[in-house]
């Protein structure tokens, strides 16, 4: 059996029971960063082997991880932050368990997208999640999609990319479009900011130094 496990997104008591129990009965974990998933698994006194599982060796690691799956081994992945698969590694690891018939479960937990999208006011229903932008090629012409969009959707972005996506979002949107931005979610300083695309830029302008994660919402056309 693998396990898809979600892991805090910025507040480590939003570990569930369920979570917590897997990650003590499989026999070994996937983690996208073993340093900081070592760092969850202490808080909760789990002694698992942790095994690295990120973008740059997902393809030649598959082979092994099946391997142990069909040999009897169960096994839980986890990311950094938030649900595996979802703009982080987890995608190449199901499909080739649904192709082996490789039983597996998702459990339910944290997830910015989805806790972004619910406290930012704008409609929640239908919405399109894009995940992080291309940083440079092609980025200009996902941006100029998703502004003819009717409905709501969402992108994630870094504290030195904010301002610029902001910039982009003006240009495309229109200065005078609803988003919210949403800052360090679940954390002690969350910060979520609502307005239009220029009062929101400029209020960030302002700030100087900008840290934290990003996840905006952006209403539809």
């Amino acid at each position: 059996m693998l396990y898809l496990v979600p892991t805090p997104i910025g507040n480590l008591e939003d570990m569930t029971y369920r979570a917590v129990k897997v990650l003590n009965g499989v026999d070994y974990i996937l983690a996208e960063d073993t340093r900081t998933s070592l760092s969850l698994l202490q808080h909760y006194q789990i002694n698992k082997p942790l095994h690295s599982f990120h973008d740059h060796n997902e393809h030649g690691k598959l082979p092994m991880i099946i391997s142990d799956l069909k040999s009897g081994k169960e096994i839980a992945l986890v990311s950094d932050a938030g649900m595996p698969g979802i703009s982080d590694p987890g995608f190449l690891l199901v499909r080739a368990c649904r192709k082996e018939n490789i039983p597996l479960t998702v459990l339910p937990g944290a997830s910015a997208l989805i806790n972004a999208l619910v406290t930012s006011g704008i409609p929640t229903e239908p919405f399109h999640f894009e995940g992080f932008l291309p940083h440079k090629k092609g980025r200009q012409t996902r941006l100029k999609y998703l502004s003819t969009l009717e409905n709501t959707f969402i992108v994630y972005e870094s504290p030195h990319r904010l301002i610029k996506c902001l910039e982009e979002l003006t240009e495309h949107c229109g200065p005078d479009r609803p988003i919210a931005v949403c800052r360090e979610l679940t954390k002690k300083f969350e910060e979520v900011k609502t307005g239009n695309v220029a009062l929101v830029k400029e209020y960030f302008e302002k700030e100087g130094t900008i840290k934290g994660e990003f996840v905006i919402v952006v209403q539809g056309k």
